[in-house]
């Protein structure tokens, strides 16, 4: 990937740049389980809910979003602060060119900055050949050194089709007796921001 892009903490005024990557992901696959567009101020919403709590990053080139990742709660729990649910969306002429990789070990890095100890990743699959789901999202996590923990059987409905979802983890530290408190995403200051590569 060329090193011209650029990695940084997504506003809510880029909703609409971000939607345009996720939009083909609805309408063409069974990666999410969404069925319609959301509008752009529902995603702007989602963007502000995330960076309350969570980062929310974002890769661009030239002022061009190349993609997107982010985390966000995993049960909603005081118990499970120190876990987090990882997202990533490349636009497709983005993929397979290494800035899936680059983008979410930033994620991982500005996560363990924050205390998190956990990440997990929902990822659907298809228990045969299929057309609007691959192995690709799975494959990835397990390149990034992610285990599978769960499969959940024709759980979502898109396409005329049921589909599974997995669910897999990566410990980022250690778990101790006293885990230290989880750094809202907020409160982590712009050096160590750009330390972690988030300009």
């Amino acid at each position: 990937m060329d090193q011209i892009t650029h990695i940084r903490t997504a506003a809510p005024a880029d909703a609409e740049a971000i939607l345009a990557v996720y939009a083909p992901y609805i309408q063409k696959t069974a990666i999410t389980f969404e069925y319609e567009i959301p509008g752009v101020e529902e995603f702007r919403s989602r963007i502000t809910g995330t960076l309350k709590h969570h980062p929310y990053l974002m890769a661009e080139r030239d002022g061009e979003v190349l993609g997107y990742a982010y985390a966000g709660p995993f049960i909603g729990r005081a118990a499970s602060s120190w876990s987090a649910e990882a997202s990533i969306y490349l636009r497709e002429d983005a993929c397979k060119l290494g800035l899936g990789r680059r983008l979410y070990q930033v994620l991982e890095d500005v996560c363990r900055a924050q205390n998190i100890l956990n990440l997990n990743a929902s990822i659907a699959v298809s228990e045969a050949e299929d057309p609007y789901v691959t192995r690709n999202s799975a494959d990835f996590h397990v390149h990034m050194g992610y285990r599978q923990t769960a499969e959940f059987h024709r759980c979502g409905y898109k396409f005329g089709r049921w589909y599974n979802l997995i669910w897999m983890e990566k410990f980022l530290g250690e778990h101790t007796d006293a885990p230290a408190p989880v750094i809202p995403f907020p409160d982590l200051s712009e050096e160590t921001l750009r330390s972690l590569g988030v300009g």
